[in-house]
């Protein structure tokens, strides 16, 4: 971390923990016969990656997913079957999270959508009293508001240009490998979070 002063985070896998798998069972039991194939986390059909980028509202996306499941299913249920990957928030990894924030700017960069915005924060307010997780970072960006998502390179441009960043003194951490490969590519330092291994594993000396 040497010449580091700029920390962007990655959320799911890195500081949220995720399970895509849920999610896809749940859309298995609401009777959709082919979500497997019409999403995974590495390759999202157009509809997902319009959701991500905000170019396809949250009354179309479910229109969209109604086509793909029997006539009986309602909205609240696919919301909670697209909210099921999203689990919880480690204590730890908060208070390392505010650890750091005394000695760096730090910044969120996540591939989201409107709806697991309002109930990832709705999770950290239900489970540790706090509304948002703007509380823990100098700037949250989420795709769906940026109309960029990663791995385009795009992304991260505007994180660095927005704040007055330089690529040299920022790292950016994430457990996807195309987003660490994309980070590089505009010069931002990176370290690819590989499981088992967690943000406390990396800055040991700090963990709670």
């Amino acid at each position: 971390m040497q010449g580091i002063k700029n920390i962007i985070f990655d959320l799911g896998g890195v500081i949220l923990n995720i399970d895509y798998q849920k999610t896809n069972e749940a859309f298995v039991k609401l009777g959709a016969v082919n979500f497997h194939e019409l999403y995974s986390q590495f390759k999202g059909s157009s509809l997902f990656n319009d959701l991500e980028t905000g170019h396809v509202t949250n009354d179309e996306f479910l229109a969209a997913m109604h086509k793909q499941l029997p006539e009986n299913v309602t909205d609240e249920q696919i919301i909670a079957a697209w909210n099921a990957m999203l689990l919880d928030f480690p204590l730890q990894r908060l208070q390392l999270l505010q650890q750091l924030r005394q000695q760096y700017n730090l910044y969120l960069l996540s591939n989201t959508n409107a709806i697991h915005l309002d109930h990832f924060n709705k999770i950290l307010m239900d489970t540790r009293g706090i509304p948002s997780l703007a509380e823990f970072f100098d700037k949250a960006y989420y795709s769906h508001l940026m109309g960029y998502r990663k791995p385009g390179t795009e992304i991260y441009q505007v994180v660095l240009d927005e704040n007055g960043l330089k690529a040299g003194e920022t790292v950016f951490i994430d457990d996807t490998l195309p987003n660490i490969e994309a980070a590089k590519k505009v010069g931002i330092h990176t370290i690819h979070l590989v499981p088992p291994k967690t943000i406390l594993d990396i800055f040991k000396p700090l963990a709670v």
